[in-house]
């Protein structure tokens, strides 16, 4: 299921929030921070279910994170933050193990694809049904790990560059790839999406999948997606929602009961609103378009597309063209 985004919405929201911004700097919107009754007891069963051994971290206090007004520039500043390279670099090699740290996104994989699949077929007039319904498209998946989402867009027919910061994450994900010629053509190369705009690169459409949570500078670091993107090409990001449910459910559940995932691996300050992720994706020239939400079946193991967004969500948008000014002609 797909949850578009009526222009109107798009504009209250832009609206409301730049008319009471300082002009020292934004503070977003958070509504996930006042959950209803129903979610903060939700969230107290899962805490008092932990390991007495190892407690949850208890969440911080609703303080916005401030964004700086948009400049009219690209950001120069590196959005990298050293240390979520090196606890990604530490279980570097459990990439490709589909029952180690990276379980949840194997899972979750085949959902993602499907999100990007639709959307971008519909955003470039091809066929989903194809063998190859991404044929032709120039592709970049900015923080792409092990691969594990780079493979399956070049066996859709993508011309497919990957790049991440972990310098461990690239040979593992170029050995992975070479072993199939369907994705041997793949072009990994340890940089960021900042280096690559120095280069001047760009493509038709630019997916970034559970990055932006990790980031130093989530607006910068739209702002490099942003310059990556081809007018009118297509940006795919994936995300976890700053919401008590999340919090519950992505990490007490999923790091300190589940054990799914590391413990740490996500900060629930870092995680970003969808409310949020309009503002700062609109304030680097990529209008959404589209949301979905991910929702998972213990009973199956799987994971499905919903316009549930509370806790896993997709968001699509589209570069703007931007239109050169015209000065005004004086008239003699």
């Amino acid at each position: 299921m797909l949850r578009r985004i009526p222009p109107c919405l798009r504009q209250s929201i832009l609206t409301s929030f730049s008319a009471s911004a300082p002009h020292c700097g934004v503070h977003l919107p958070e509504p996930g921070l006042s959950p209803p009754h129903a979610l903060l007891q939700q969230w107290r069963l899962c805490s008092s279910a932990a390991s007495p051994d190892s407690p949850p971290p208890s969440p911080p206090p609703p303080s916005p994170p401030k964004v700086p007004p948009l400049t009219g520039g690209r950001s120069t500043v590196s959005s990298l933050n050293p240390s979520e390279v090196a606890k990604f670099a530490a279980i570097a090699e459990t990439w490709w193990d589909s029952e180690g740290p990276f379980k949840p996104l194997h899972l979750m994989n085949p959902t993602r694809l499907s999100f990007i699949r639709s959307t971008l077929c519909r955003h470039f007039r091809k066929d989903p049904f194809s063998s190859k319904p991404l044929e032709g498209l120039k592709v970049i998946d900015v923080g792409c790990g092990g691969g594990i989402l780079s493979e399956p867009l070049a066996r859709m027919g993508a011309t497919v560059t990957a790049i991440d910061a972990v310098d461990k994450n690239i040979k593992i994900a170029s050995v992975h790839a070479a072993s199939d010629p369907s994705t041997a053509s793949i072009e990994y190369c340890c940089t960021t999406a900042e280096d690559l705009v120095k280069e001047n690169k760009q493509f038709d459409a630019v997916i970034s999948l559970e990055v932006i949570e990790h980031v130093a500078d989530p607006l910068g670091f739209c702002e490099s997606l942003s310059a990556l993107t081809v007018p009118n090409g297509a940006t795919v990001i994936s995300t976890i929602n700053r919401s008590m449910r999340a919090y519950a459910t992505a990490i007490v559940a999923a790091e300190y009961i589940l054990n799914w995932l590391p413990k740490g691996t996500h900060h629930w300050s870092k995680l970003v609103t969808p409310e949020e992720l309009v503002l700062i994706l609109e304030r680097a020239s990529i209008s959404v378009q589209e949301m979905a939400g991910f929702v998972y079946n213990p009973l199956r193991g799987e994971w499905s597309l919903s316009d549930d967004i509370s806790v896993n969500y997709i968001a699509y948008g589209i570069k703007k063209v931007e239109t050169p000014s015209v000065e005004p002609q004086s008239h003699v």
